[in-house]
């Protein structure tokens, strides 16, 4: 996951400047089904009351390489089972907040692979399948 929202652009700007703190937040993983854009939209978010909800995803990551900015999930992240149909999922993104409709998307990436979620299915990153870069 390589692309900063423009929120979290200009939140580490500032903060990186000194004009502004940032406090980072416990951040959780969405799944879309079309691009959030760097404008963070929340409109393809899998809807609630089908078992889908965010997932806290700080324990389940591991520190930056310090040579290729890059972190790595050291744990399987799930997300669900579904009780009905998500639909297809292309986009993953780390969010500020776990209530569906809010919060603020701090980065986001298309998906290697698609995946179609129906009832029953669990969406899963298995170890070291969620990277998160900054290079």
């Amino acid at each position: 996951m390589a692309n900063l929202s423009n929120y979290a652009e200009k939140k580490l700007c500032d903060h990186l400047l000194g004009l502004a703190a940032f406090t980072m937040p416990t951040v959780y993983l969405a799944l879309f089904t079309a691009d959030p854009s760097e404008a963070g939209s929340l409109t393809a978010e899998v809807g609630s009351g089908i078992g889908y909800s965010r997932v806290s995803v700080t324990a389940a990551m591991g520190a930056a390489n310090a040579t290729t900015g890059t972190s790595l999930n050291d744990s399987v992240i799930s997300v669900g089972p579904a009780t009905a149909d998500w639909g297809v999922i292309t986009h993953a993104a780390l969010i500020d907040g776990n209530t569906l409709g809010a919060g603020n998307i701090l980065m986001s990436a298309a998906l290697n692979s698609s995946r179609n979620i129906q009832n029953g299915d669990v969406f899963q990153f298995a170890a070291n399948q969620l990277s998160v870069v900054f290079a």
